[in-house]
């Protein structure tokens, strides 16, 4: 291990994407997703035939041709955007006195989790914390990870001390990034619309009557939203979106909400996705071209969509101060980690 190199280092994990927006790379990546129990909870024995004899056989193309309209010629949006909230903060976390290696890490795809940890290790890496860019819990997510990480602890003798970040959907300094967003985009579009929509990622019902916490954490997050922006009950809505399959999900769906209020008389619709910290597939395709589509259709004349946190300063500070708040106590170079740096 270099003299120089620091001894700890935060894994900051998204949920992933495809390498390339090709028929054959998303057929690889739902291969990958759609086969972990946690995001599909159906008896193997029954998924399987679907899986292989149908999705996998139709659905790539699809994907495929969403996923071109979005790419960028750095690649993939959210493979870049996580790549550049890992860079920067470990430039933050140096900045307050704690210098720590931190690596961009996928669920599902590349730069995989188990090859990070490795390159970590291979380092001399003797402490990780686990940073996942979903602020919201759900055993579809963040249970999800804690599943990779026991598959490669399993394989692997040497294990470095690891904690989790399980949750900061409440987090000040979140919700403060989401409120100076939300009033940059209006600075720059000239006011407020009608309504701001607040749009989620859906979950099977039947994962919230079995314990998922991840419906109220998106409550409360919209709540403190609104709090912030001292909107009004009236002035917002929560939604979810991405409904895949049959099974009813967390309602109301995001893109029959944005029909009836423009039905309603909605004029104009500010939507944010506080759930993705980075903008990927789901907001840029789905909701930036499919419900935008289906909202001006419908009637409505303005549709407005505020970007994710992806870098902005206040939100790799929140980031900065949430890596803080977890490496408390933990020796970096010389000193302990026992209160968060200004």
């Amino acid at each position: 291990m270099a003299d120089n190199a620091p001894a700890t280092a935060v894994l900051l994990c998204n949920l992933g994407t495809p390498e390339a927006p090709t028929a054959a790379a998303l057929r690889r990546y739902l291969a990958e997703f759609l086969s972990d129990p946690r995001v599909v909870e159906i008896p193997r024995a029954a998924w399987w035939p679907i899986l292989h004899g149908i999705v996998l056989r139709t659905r790539p193309a699809k994907s495929a041709a969403k996923y071109r309209s979005i790419w960028t010629a750095e690649g993939s949006p959210l493979l870049v955007w996580t790549q550049k909230q890992a860079l920067m903060l470990q430039g933050w976390l140096a900045q307050a006195g704690l210098p720590a290696t931190v690596l961009p890490a996928m669920r599902y795809g590349q730069p995989a989790i188990a090859a990070q940890l490795q390159a970590l290790m291979a380092q001399g890496v003797q402490r990780v914390l686990v940073l996942p860019l979903y602020p919201q819990y759900s055993s579809t997510t963040t249970a999800s990870l804690v599943d990779a990480l026991t598959t490669w602890t399993r394989r692997t003798r040497a294990l470095p001390e690891l904690r989790l970040v399980n949750s900061y959907h409440d987090h000040p300094d979140y919700i403060g990034a989401l409120a100076q967003s939300v009033r940059q985009h209006w600075q720059r579009e000239g006011g407020r619309a009608d309504k701001l929509l607040v749009s989620f990622h859906g979950i099977p019902e039947r994962n919230v009557r079995l314990g998922d916490p991840y419906a109220e954490q998106c409550r409360a997050t919209t709540e403190l939203l609104a709090r912030e922006l001292q909107l009004k009950s009236g002035d917002y809505q929560l939604s979810f979106q991405s409904r895949f399959g049959r099974a009813r999900w967390l309602q109301p769906y995001t893109e029959p909400t944005a029909i009836a209020l423009a039905r309603s008389g909605t004029r104009s619709l500010d939507v944010i996705c506080p759930g993705f910290t980075s903008d990927c597939l789901e907001t840029l395709e789905e909701v930036n071209q499919e419900v935008r589509d289906a909202f001006l259709k419908a009637g409505g004349q303005s549709f407005r969509y505020i970007p994710c946190l992806n870098d902005s300063h206040a939100w790799i500070s929140a980031l900065s101060r949430i890596a803080q708040q977890h490496l408390a106590g933990w020796p970096v170079a010389d000193k302990n980690i026992n209160k968060i740096a200004v």
